[in-house]
């Protein structure tokens, strides 16, 4: 008899991956009107941060003309809109950057962004004019005109964010959520067309690491340890018992090592972002979870010697692999802050699996008990 290599648990993490999808937003910044009455050309809703972008290009004098509104994480915070000449990021942005001074009132700073450990008000690398901004309702506006760089083309690299705080006449450090880091992409000021620039693509990456790595450590090992554990109790179950904790366990490794390739392809796309802790344990998953499978391969027999060494050492690993696991999904939900129905799902499948093995040990304990007892007064021949 040999064990199915996927449990059906399988389908549901695909099934699950599947209905991520990005939600769409209205075209709202159509109705924005600005209180120095200037007009723009064009107005695009950005993807994240609840930001705008208004702009008008001159293709004559290569200028554009921007309006960019956000609201700052924080009443006293910051917005940034910036123009990337090389790259897809923050770095080597050329930001413009808006907060109230010390005095209450609304200005904007320059940003030459070489790195981000640098970060210095600084001439940017154009030229820039009719700087100005406000404050409104919530929500902070930066106005601009931008004498764009002959090589620049008509489609840019933009760059936006929000901040908490301002400190010694600067922006404080922003925060490091999904919707930040997704905070970038293209525009096109011919067409009018603006995108992510691999923004949702990368926060499909993230959800689909998310609920491979949740089913997979998360719930199918927990499963799995439930399996081997209670029905290898009940004589009629053996050996189904144990090709059944197998088929959950493998398929759970198998899952676990996509979700774990996915998270190595994500930390090397998101330079100057690490979450130590999450990416530690998952690298000791991995490393204890590929250990625990050639248990498979060097499980002696019953009678054998060493049987009682290989228990201690197969239980170990697994009950090691269980606590990591749920442990570092937690850690998962945290970084990834997905809506609070995720969260409260998962708690409930794990309270779910915690009742189901507590009615098991119950009743497993109540056959051993019974099995005792039934050896005990059996009469002798």
């Amino acid at each position: 008899m040999a064990f199915l290599p996927f449990s059906p648990l399988t389908i549901i993490a695909v099934a699950l991956a599947a209905t991520l999808i990005s939600p769409s937003q209205s075209l709202t910044c159509t109705s924005q009107i600005f209180t120095n009455n200037k007009l723009y050309d064009r107005c695009s809703d950005l993807p994240h941060l609840t930001s705008y972008l208004h702009w008008s290009y001159n293709s004559g004098k290569k200028t554009l003309s921007v309006a960019f509104i956000a609201p700052p994480a924080n009443p006293d915070g910051w917005i940034s809109w910036a123009i990337n000449p090389t790259e897809t990021g923050m770095a080597g942005s050329q930001a413009l950057v808006a907060f109230k001074d010390s005095k209450g009132v609304m200005t904007v700073k320059t940003y030459n962004i070489s790195s981000y450990s640098s970060i210095v008000a600084s001439k940017l690398s154009f030229e820039v004019s009719d700087m100005s901004a406000e404050s409104s309702g919530g929500n902070m506006m930066i106005f601009a005109t931008v004498a764009l760089p002959g090589n620049l083309g008509t489609t840019l690299n933009q760059v936006w964010q929000v901040g908490p705080a301002v400190v010694n006449d600067g922006p404080a450090k922003h925060e490091f959520q999904p919707e930040n880091l997704n905070a970038k992409g293209t525009l096109d000021l011919l067409s009018g067309e603006s995108n992510s620039g691999g923004g949702d693509s990368r926060m499909k990456k993230k959800n689909i690491h998310g609920i491979l790595n949740a089913v997979s450590w998360g719930i199918l090992f927990p499963i799995g340890a439930i399996v081997a554990r209670y029905l290898r109790v009940f004589q009629s179950a053996d050996p189904a018992w144990f090709y059944l904790h197998a088929s959950c366990q493998v398929s759970a490794y198998a899952i676990g090592v996509a979700g774990w390739g996915t998270g190595l392809k994500l930390g090397s796309e998101s330079k100057g972002v690490t979450y130590s802790s999450h990416r530690n344990i998952g690298i000791a998953l991995f490393c204890l979870a590929t250990v625990q499978i050639f248990a498979l391969f060097l499980r002696p027999k019953k009678d054998h010697k060493y049987r009682h060494y290989w228990n201690i050492y197969h239980h170990g690993l697994g009950y090691s692999i269980l606590v990591l696991g749920i442990i570092n999904v937690f850690k998962g939900l945290d970084i990834l802050d997905p809506s609070k129905k995720w969260k409260s799902a998962y708690v409930i499948v794990l309270a779910a699996l915690g009742l189901i093995a507590l009615l098991l040990e119950a009743i497993t304990w109540v056959v051993v008990l019974r099995r005792k007892s039934s050896k005990s007064t059996k009469p002798y021949t």
